[in-house]
């Protein structure tokens, strides 16, 4: 977990680079804050 106990911010995470982004620091251990335009797509991403 590199990224343990940090926060990152990540916009457009609803879908595409944003989305593949969050759920990679998700991954690693971060904090991440979503933010996205897309209300419908803009929910959290499926369990791993």
């Amino acid at each position: 977990m590199k990224l343990k106990d940090r926060t990152a911010v990540v916009t457009g995470a609803a879908s595409g680079i944003g989305r593949a982004t969050a759920e990679t620091l998700a991954a690693e251990g971060a904090y991440v804050f979503l933010g996205d335009i897309d209300e419908e797509r803009g929910g959290p991403p499926p369990p791993s």
